[in-house]
């Protein structure tokens, strides 16, 4: 007879024929589980591949932009060093045109004409002086046409280097009027010592005061049959400020090497010619050592006489530099600034005393062509800077261009970069 199967062997059963389906599937779980620990070592291996890329390429740009930045640097300082040569050449240039007489008088007169000019010469500033009659400049000039070099003996006179109007020369006749009237006639009179104890022999006083007549340049002036009458101007030159800068190099005159005036825009005013004081010739003999501490009559006198006078072509080149006008200026058509913001204006004053000329000599002419011929080598100088200038100013365009433009590929890279980094995070 059938009898039913027990619950007991059903139940083996069971197990048994489940037993298989419980091992298939953790088969597929284990093979499910091991593809995904791969894809994610994958992904994350890709990741690292793309940030490493990343980070070479940001590394390039950031190379590329370090050097077109040295690049920039090196032009800017290659314009800095060349505009430092042709602010010096400019310099030189204006230096070698005072120095040749290139203003617009001299470019006008030619040398025939020049010499067709009435000259004055050392004896006519004499014949000057002496027309004062009652002056202490009239004495000593009246002695030392009488006596020559034994006034510089005396007690009275030793000391004294000589007359304002005769210890300087100047080239151009036109420009020794307008020195001359600057000047004034007073102190184109005044005598020049080159110590106190000369000022003090000059002059002896009464117990009271009063001036001794009998003693000093009075006493010299009424033994030749001159008498001083007024006042006059000494000038001690132990007593004045020197000039403390340096001089010229390798100039036979010493000029004092003074910064040319600038505009605010850094440009030489346009018409500029020089200073005053470096347009005055001195002898040889005062140009060293007339003081007792080694200074020549350039430095001290001339200085203090002039400072920093500017001179220029024309009145309306003059008043275009006010700006850069310290101490005075001049110009060749008459025009005069006393000091900033001090104008002299109306006609011209001849006045009767004025610098000599000094003679000119085949020495000279020779000096004026070399003059010439080193002028013309430096305004060439000049021409290849320019050049060079323009050819740097390109290049640094050019490379400030491209900075710029990798500059804005490199901030673009960046931004980029950094919004793929924030989609992979959100995912």
């Amino acid at each position: 007879m059938y009898q039913p199967p027990t619950p007991t062997s059903a139940k083996k059963h069971s197990v048994h024929t489940n037993a298989p389906s419980i091992q298939g599937t953790s088969s597929v779980m284990q093979v499910d589980l091991h593809e995904g620990t791969v894809d994610a070592k994958e992904m994350q291996n890709g990741e690292i591949l793309q940030a490493q890329s990343i980070m070479r390429h940001s590394q390039k740009m950031e190379d590329d932009l370090r050097t077109l930045g040295t690049k920039i640097k090196q032009h800017e300082n290659n314009l800095n060093h060349l505009n430092s040569e042709k602010s010096k050449l400019d310099d030189s240039i204006l230096h070698l045109q005072v120095t040749i007489g290139e203003s617009e008088f001299l470019s006008k007169t030619t040398t025939s004409d020049m010499d067709n000019l009435p000259s004055t010469n050392d004896e006519e500033v004499d014949k000057q002086i002496l027309q004062h009659e009652k002056s202490a400049a009239g004495v000593l000039c009246q002695l030392k046409i009488r006596h020559g070099a034994q006034p510089s003996h005396l007690t009275t006179t030793k000391d004294v280097v000589g007359i304002v109007a005769t210890l300087g020369k100047v080239e151009d006749d036109n420009l020794s009027r307008l020195f001359s009237e600057y000047l004034g006639v007073e102190t184109m009179l005044a005598i020049v010592c080159k110590t106190y104890e000369g000022v003090k022999a000059l002059e002896m006083y009464e117990k009271n005061g009063c001036i001794n007549k009998s003693c000093g340049l009075h006493g010299l002036g009424a033994s030749i049959g001159r008498v001083v009458d007024g006042r006059f101007l000494v000038i001690c030159l132990e007593s004045l400020r020197p000039y403390a800068g340096n001089h010229v190099m390798d100039d036979a005159q010493r000029k004092l090497d003074i910064l040319n005036p600038r505009l605010p825009n850094g440009e030489c005013p346009a018409g500029f010619l020089g200073f005053a004081v470096n347009m005055i010739n001195v002898d040889s003999s005062n140009l060293f050592c007339v003081t007792p501490n080694g200074y020549g009559l350039r430095e001290t006198l001339f200085y203090n006489l002039f400072s920093r006078l500017q001179v220029y072509k024309t009145r309306a080149e003059m008043i275009q530099a006010l700006p850069c006008i310290t101490d005075g200026a001049l110009s060749l058509d008459g025009g005069m600034v006393r000091s900033c913001g001090v104008f002299t204006l109306g006609n011209r004053e001849d006045i009767d005393l004025r610098f000599p000329r000094p003679e000119r000599s085949m020495e000279l002419d020779n000096h004026n062509i070399e003059i010439a011929r080193q002028l013309k080598e430096v305004r060439w100088k000049k021409e290849k800077i320019l050049e060079e200038l323009k050819r740097e100013q390109t290049l640094l365009d050019m490379t400030r261009s491209n900075f710029n433009k990798k500059k804005g590929e490199y901030l673009k890279f960046l931004a980029q970069s950094s919004s793929n980094a924030t989609q992979v995070i959100h995912l």
